[in-house]
């Protein structure tokens, strides 16, 4: 059974990865996509986007993390997954699954699955560009606008050579709408020999237990979910009724994630991006919008790390009035 971080485009960045692997229960993350067009990707891209491959292809805790790469291109896919493994990439996985119009419009992404052909041909082209050891996998939804398929697309993928395939349960068209059609996955596995990774609208650990009851699926990929409650993979290794992760002991991991932000090469973005995530874990933390609001009009990363600061003593301080 393992735990999968989702490769979420703009939010599981290399900062997040690292700190959701430290609060624990991660078996491996893929990383945000990184796009093949016409030509290789230069290396500082690459590092830009995963850099983890400057430490093995691990976050600093060890948790694996497989470079995703999202194109259409055949022959650029498949040199440049060759070029990812070459650079420490523990695995390659292929994008079959981005919604998103301007990845579609390209030909890339969830719109490849009315071409079932095509996956078999892109996967089979990457399955060769890799040494023997390095595991290939593919994320890929339901369908575009239905699931007829659903099925063709998982055995294509399969048969290009996957080790394994997720499979987000909605179709290009249901984007993010609840509820993902759990039953489907249960439909692929049944189809295709490899391993089938379940994955959508897991957001406590009573749905873990569900989706694998409904899927038969052991391994479970965590999205949003993970994000909301940074805790829920320690959770589901921990048992249904183990106690969520307390405000107390979440901020400090919230500290950590800005001053790392801070020491990216782009700091300006920094409080973009925790009031991205505090915007997510207000609907399991009253606490964290009371903060996003008090933050929701400072820009200035020196500012913001005075308030979140400022935070920290303030829920120390609480702590210590609890214990007395």
């Amino acid at each position: 059974m393992r735990l999968i971080l989702a490769p979420m485009e703009g939010l599981a960045d290399a900062p997040l990865r690292d700190v959701l692997t430290r609060i624990g229960g991660i078996d491996l993350c893929v990383a945000e996509f990184v796009r093949v067009t016409d030509h290789l990707v230069p290396r500082q891209k690459f590092l830009r986007t995963v850099p983890e491959l400057d430490n093995g292809g691990r976050t600093p805790n060890g948790t694996p993390v497989r470079v995703q790469l999202l194109g259409h291109d055949v022959a650029c896919l498949a040199e440049n997954a060759a070029l990812a493994a070459g650079l420490g990439a523990p695995g390659i996985d292929l994008n079959f699954g981005c919604p998103s119009p301007s990845v579609n419009r390209h030909g890339a992404g969830a719109i490849l699955l009315r071409e079932p052909e095509r996956l078999f041909a892109i996967v089979a082209a990457v399955r060769r560009a890799l040494p023997a050891e390095i595991p290939l996998s593919a994320k890929m939804r339901l369908g575009v606008d239905d699931t007829d398929l659903a099925l063709d697309c998982a055995r294509a993928v399969e048969a290009g050579g996957a080790a394994e395939i997720t499979v987000h349960a909605r179709t290009r068209a249901d984007r993010f709408r609840p509820p993902a059609r759990w039953e489907w996955l249960a439909r692929i596995r049944e189809a295709v020999a490899v391993q089938v990774v379940a994955n959508g609208d897991v957001w406590l650990p009573q749905d873990w237990a569900h989706i694998r009851a409904v899927s038969g699926c052991a391994d479970v990929m965590l999205g949003r979910g993970l994000i909301v409650r940074p805790d829920l993979a320690r959770r589901i290794r921990a048992g249904q009724d183990a106690a969520a992760m307390p405000w107390q002991e979440l901020l400090p991991w919230i500290v950590d994630h800005y001053r790392q932000l801070c020491r990216a090469p782009n700091p300006r973005h920094a409080p973009g991006r925790l009031k991205q995530w505090l915007g997510m874990l207000r609907a399991a933390y009253p606490e964290a919008a009371v903060l996003h609001r008090e933050l929701r009009l400072l820009h200035d990363p020196a500012q913001v790390a005075r308030r979140l600061e400022r935070a920290g003593d303030e829920c120390a301080q609480e702590e210590l009035k609890i214990l007395r």
